[in-house]
């Protein structure tokens, strides 16, 4: 799993920021602009939140480590702001009202065990057939859900009956992710 400074964090959330922000003024991908960082250099698994009056404003992301981790953030922030299929486009007059945060992900483990899921740490993806989704290791605080909650919401995301999770065909995951 990656750690980085206060300050690194700072630099990838005002990197979110400026590409939507130049998105939304110039209608195009802004360049990278970030002083050289081996971390900012390696492939991660990255999700951007945006969240307006604490409120989910939009939430996209890369499970798999395919772009290097400065790329991978502006490209899941414009998609968060702009794609997400739950949400209008961003508008600019919104910018001001939006906060970011940033979830890198840490590698994939096949979970054999319910019991290995550490609610609030672990984020999860259910997996069956051409379905899936995901939940970030935050949903987990904020919802309040037990476990068997957790993963039947997580089911109904992927579209699957609630107790898919009790499912053989069922493939489950849990990660790390550093949240800021």
């Amino acid at each position: 799993m990656i750690s980085l400074t206060e300050k690194e964090k700072e630099e990838l959330k005002k990197l979110a920021y400026q590409s939507i922000e130049s998105f939304l003024k110039k209608k195009e991908i802004p360049e990278i602009k970030l002083k050289e960082n081996e971390k900012f250099s390696k492939k991660f698994g990255v999700f951007v939140t945006l969240k307006k009056q604490d409120q989910l404003r939009g939430c996209i992301g890369f499970v798999e480590p395919i772009y290097p981790l400065k790329k991978a953030i502006v490209y899941a922030a414009l998609q968060a702001a702009f794609n997400d299929p739950r949400f209008l486009p961003l508008e600019e007059k919104e910018l001001k009202e939006i906060s970011i945060e940033i979830s890198i992900l840490g590698d994939l483990k096949k979970v054999k065990d319910l019991k290995e899921i550490k609610l609030g740490e672990d984020g999860v993806l259910i997996k069956q057939g051409i379905f899936q989704a995901l939940f970030l290791p935050q949903v987990a605080k904020e919802t309040g859900w037990s476990l068997e909650e957790f993963l039947g919401h997580l089911c109904l995301k992927a579209g699957l009956d609630y107790f898919c999770f009790k499912d053989p065909k069922t493939e489950i995951y849990r990660f790390p992710a550093l949240v800021f």
